[in-house]
């Protein structure tokens, strides 16, 4: 989810459920050492519970990075060991170390004692030649052991010859069956899924063998459904959201975010899938996607767009 989980991104998601983890964009451990660590680490206090995502490959940095993470407040750090990325495997991080489950078992360790939030692993069910049934159940038990609090498994292959990175997010073939198996003999350990989940239907369906449920471009591309998960998933039973108000708080987050010298279409990019399959939704992502864009473009251009929805007709439908 790089260059898409960003803070505003983060920040809109929040809106709509109090409860699911939000994951940030990865970043690099040398990043977070030595760069802009507002720019990379920066999130609003709303956003809680908030995981960062590490990428690194060397146990001192990543526990270094860690420790300054824990600093900044977040509530969890996630070391990613899934990414198919060409930047990630040039610099030796990502899905290219399932190949070395002992080095991510000591990341893993480093982390741990730098820290004291939860340190979690998110891999994939294997790369390359690997054997998913040897691969998987090899870092899965080197990492709990280090101390992992918890394994998320996109569960599918990672192809880093022959692929793009988009093409291994939909390539090589899903087998969630495996991360059923994994769990199932891990017993109490947390096991999550995720990978080409595309609604909450097929993630109550996965948290009958899995103990969590990753959403990614599902809920990207059409943010609404988090607008159910309280509910639907953790049993929450809050009053419906009142979108007029969202759109009035995030209004109000565009005009902060541009008096400190940022755009608006740095928070409506996010926003342009809110309305997906509701009447006017086609015109909302149109301003959204022009008008917004434009020099000098301000909150009223949100407004502007909201006024395209018909929330009476919806209701109507429903």
């Amino acid at each position: 989810m790089m260059d898409w989980t960003d803070r505003h991104c983060r920040y809109f998601h929040r809106q709509m459920t109090r409860h699911a983890l939000l994951y940030t964009e990865m970043v690099v451990a040398d990043a977070v050492i030595h760069g802009n660590r507002e720019r990379l680490l920066g999130f609003a206090p709303e956003e809680h519970p908030v995981a960062l995502q590490l990428g690194g490959s060397d146990p001192e940095k990543l526990a270094k990075a860690a420790a300054i993470a824990f600093e900044w407040g977040y509530d969890e750090i996630n070391l990613n060991v899934g990414c198919p990325s060409d930047r990630v495997q040039s610099g030796t991080f990502g899905a290219c170390l399932m190949r070395t489950p002992d080095l991510v078992a000591e990341c893993v360790g480093a982390m741990k004692a730098a820290v004291a939030v939860p340190v979690t692993v998110k891999c994939r069910i294997g790369v390359d030649e690997q054997d998913p049934e040897i691969a998987l159940d090899e870092i899965a038990d080197k990492v709990l052991a280090a101390g992992a609090d918890a394994l998320w498994v996109h569960a599918r292959k990672a192809w880093l010859q022959g692929l793009s990175p988009k093409e291994n997010r939909d390539i090589p073939p899903l087998d969630y069956d495996r991360v059923y198996r994994l769990k199932a003999r891990l017993g109490a350990n947390f096991v999550g899924i995720n990978g080409g989940i595309a609604d909450l239907d097929e993630s109550l369906r996965h948290l009958e063998h899995s103990d969590g449920a990753m959403l990614g471009r599902a809920a990207y591309h059409n943010p609404g459904l988090l607008a159910e998960v309280d509910q639907r998933v953790f049993g929450v039973a809050d009053a419906p959201i009142e979108w007029r108000e969202l759109i009035d708080r995030m209004a109000d987050y565009c005009a902060a975010h541009i008096a400190a010298g940022g755009r608006l279409t740095h928070v409506t990019r996010h926003m342009v899938g809110l309305f997906h399959g509701l009447p006017g939704a086609r015109r909302f992502r149109q301003v959204l996607s022009t008008d917004a864009t434009k020099a000098g473009a301000g909150p009223e251009i949100l407004h502007a767009a909201f006024a395209e929805i018909n929330l009476d007709q919806s209701r109507d439908a429903a």
